[in-house]
């Protein structure tokens, strides 16, 4: 998931996590110095330094266990389904060979010969794995994230109906900061290696890559799932594998994809920002009416890239352009004429997200419209409250995959496990990109997408999108699809859309649909 924190926000979080971090990576730095150090003399001063050292080595993380593997199995239907569960990790390592970070993996693995195997990412910057692997395609299923969903409800894991292992193994991987894996070295140095687009891709394809040779996996056909900012990484490490460590895959599919951040800025002039939106807001209140499906979506994509479009562009060249927008969209949304028309038809996604339930006292998700949460504050003039979903569901997820990890599999380890940490996504940056404009999160992923496409003239993609996403929107994607060129077969690259918002999967029926549609793609390689 892409995380969206307020303004007002933005500047404690950042303390918090200067503070947090520079306790979790500076002192292994300040260790390695000690060990280094020449042998000290006795006296005060090297009993001083000792007495440090041994502080240091109090708090001092320890090393992640061995990888280990236990035996479970699932019903799908009628069939029993036998598989290994690991948990694991693989370290990541500078030019020099020194361990610079070490990264968790959960893999749920099939015997049996030419299996694919699927690699699995979250976003943020800053979410775990946890979300794909408990709410979406693993072999066990968590509840959270739609409506009615609470987070002290009980994290019981169940068989998913809805998962991919009868065919393709899965490997989840929680990048650095995230899940239990962590950074070994200072926060400076961690943001220049792993908190920007460029070195985030670079490690994290080379973890892929690390875990195919030690499982002898090379050959096996490969698939990369990634959701949120993992879809604004789907392509750009599908790229580098394919161009710069020789791995191909054989397929992408990208869940409610950050792929192109920019389109969304300067509403002052584009239309785009708003035409992003306003399906998505549209679809909602087609949900609340029970009148939400294909054909009527079909017609207000239409209006929204012709007819809305034009009349925004227009401005006040046509007088009559406000008056044509205002009814339009008033009729779509069901919103008060009056907020319409203040608006001028556009709809500020937080500024909806409030008045569609102010009556209620309520909020709505910007990862799905329909999920709301009471607001504490809600006579403030502007939204105080963190998103209804963003930390509702970090309870839930926490604490079954905490128990999976250390109880049931047994792979013991005294760190904290982030389900989704705030502190690496407001440390976040364009870091050592200033010459490299194509490297920056504003570029997205859509000139990778393209190019991964016309590299391998079998590379199969899917995008998945829940139609009440205003995290990411749908159209963003419909839009991006359109303007490619046809590489060959045009199906090679589609965009589907079901019931839900960004975490569409929490929907059992949406859930099923997206593994129907996963298995087509995958059987057309």
């Amino acid at each position: 998931m892409a995380i969206h924190s307020h303004p007002h926000q933005s500047r404690l979080l950042l303390l918090f996590a200067l503070a947090l971090t520079a306790c979790a990576v500076a002192l292994p730095a300040a260790r390695a110095r000690d060990k280094d150090a020449p042998a000290a003399d006795k006296g005060g001063a090297s009993d001083k330094s000792a007495a440090q050292a041994a502080k240091d080595d109090d708090i001092k993380l320890p090393p992640f266990p061995a990888d280990k593997t236990i035996h479970q199995s699932i019903h799908l239907g009628a069939r029993e389904i036998k598989y290994d569960a690991t948990v694991g990790s693989l370290p990541v390592l500078d030019e020099k060979g020194k361990t610079i970070a070490s990264v968790m993996f959960t893999a749920y693995t099939v015997p049996g010969a030419n299996r694919p195997v699927t690699f699995a990412l979250n976003g943020g910057p800053g979410a775990s794995s946890v979300y794909l692997n408990l709410g979406a395609l693993g072999p066990k299923h968590v509840q959270f994230g739609a409506a009615g969903d609470s987070p002290s409800d009980p994290s019981v894991p169940t068989d998913n109906a809805g998962t991919w292992l009868d065919f393709t193994d899965l490997v989840f991987i929680d990048p650095v900061g995230t899940g239990f894996s962590y950074s070994q070295v200072k926060v400076e140095e961690t943001k220049k290696r792993f908190y920007n687009p460029k070195a985030d891709v670079e490690y994290l394809s080379r973890v892929i890559f690390d875990w195919l040779v030690k499982n002898e996996r090379l050959s096996s056909r490969k698939y990369l799932v990634g959701e949120s900012y993992g879809g604004f990484r789907g392509p750009r490490i599908t790229h580098y594998l394919q161009t710069r460590l020789g791995v191909a895959m054989s397929g992408m599919v990208l869940v409610s994809p950050y792929l192109n951040p920019s389109a969304s800025d300067d509403g002052d002039l584009s239309p785009m920002p708003w035409m992003l939106t306003l399906p998505s807001i549209a679809a909602a209140s087609l949900e609340r009416q029970g009148k939400l499906n294909d054909a009527s979506m079909a017609e207000i994509i239409n209006y929204t890239r012709g007819d809305y479009a034009a009349d925004l562009l227009k401005g006040r060249s046509d007088p009559q352009a406000v008056e044509r927008i205002v009814k339009r969209v008033t009729e779509l949304t069901g919103l008060d004429p009056t907020f319409v028309r203040r608006s001028g038809g556009r709809l500020e996604t937080q500024a909806y997200l409030r008045e569609v339930f102010r009556a209620e006292g309520k909020l709505g998700s910007r990862y799905d419209a329909n999920v709301t949460g009471w607001d504490p504050f809600p006579f403030a003039p502007t939204q105080r409250t963190q998103d209804p979903i963003l930390d509702s569901i970090i309870a839930p997820t926490t604490t079954a995959m905490v128990d999976f990890i250390t109880h049931t599999v047994g792979w013991k380890f005294a760190g904290r496990y982030e389900a989704l940490s705030y502190e690496v996504n407001s440390l976040w940056t364009d870091a050592d990109a200033k010459e490299e404009a194509n490297e920056r999160i504003a570029h997205g992923s859509v000139e990778e997408l393209r190019q991964a496409v016309a590299v391998d003239s079998k590379l199969n993609v899917l995008i998945a999108h829940g139609w009440d996403d205003l995290s990411c929107p749908f159209m963003a994607s419909v839009l991006i699809v359109d303007q490619m060129p046809i590489m060959g077969n045009p199906n090679r690259v589609q965009v589907k859309e079901y019931a839900g918002g960004h975490m569409f999967y929490s929907r059992e029926g949406s859930r099923a649909a997206l593994r129907r549609d996963a298995m087509q793609m995958y059987a057309t390689h």
